[in-house]
């Protein structure tokens, strides 16, 4: 990494190793790898800031602890097109809900023929978890591809919807 603005973490969380990176603007990416845990690298200051704040939030996340990110997000790497969807996404389909390309679709004031448009925003979503794509399901209610796995995609929608349910008796 040539760029000293940008600092980079890749961490051991309880869904899986995930490679961050951020830069003084804010988080840049979260996304799963196979790469092993290690220290945080880069020199400024502000970044490794926001890479120690999404770490911590992204612990409370999976333990049930957090609904809601508040780190600085830096969406500029984005093209306006992703950032609409992905925003929508965000603004419209809180913890434990989901939704699907279709109905996001529709959010967007987009026709169906955008559909395939909007699945590739979501695609190239380089904010997992912080941004949830995990939570759109295909039409029928199955789960549609996701960048970290089908595996975590379903980890990721049980825990969000666990403390959802009623207890019993």
């Amino acid at each position: 990494m040539s760029d000293t603005s940008t600092a980079r973490l890749v961490y051991g969380s309880s869904l899986g190793n995930l490679v961050i990176e951020a830069n003084p603007t804010g988080v840049s990416r979260v996304a799963f790898t196979d790469m092993q845990p290690a220290e945080p690298t880069g020199e400024n200051p502000t970044a490794r800031e926001h890479l120690e704040a999404v770490a911590g939030q992204i612990d409370e996340y999976l333990i049930g602890e957090r609904r809601q990110f508040s780190v600085a997000m830096d969406l500029t790497p984005m093209s306006e097109f992703d950032r609409e969807v992905l925003l929508t996404l965000e603004a419209t389909t809180g913890y434990g809900r989901t939704t699907t390309y279709g109905a996001l679709t529709r959010q967007l004031g987009r026709t169906t023929a955008d559909a395939r448009k909007i699945g590739g925003a979501l695609a190239r979503n380089h904010l997992l978890i912080l941004l949830p794509c995990h939570r759109v399901l295909g039409a029928d209610g199955a789960l549609t591809g996701y960048a970290g796995g089908l595996p975590a995609k379903r980890a990721l929608l049980d825990l969000e919807s666990a403390d959802l349910l009623l207890p019993l008796g």
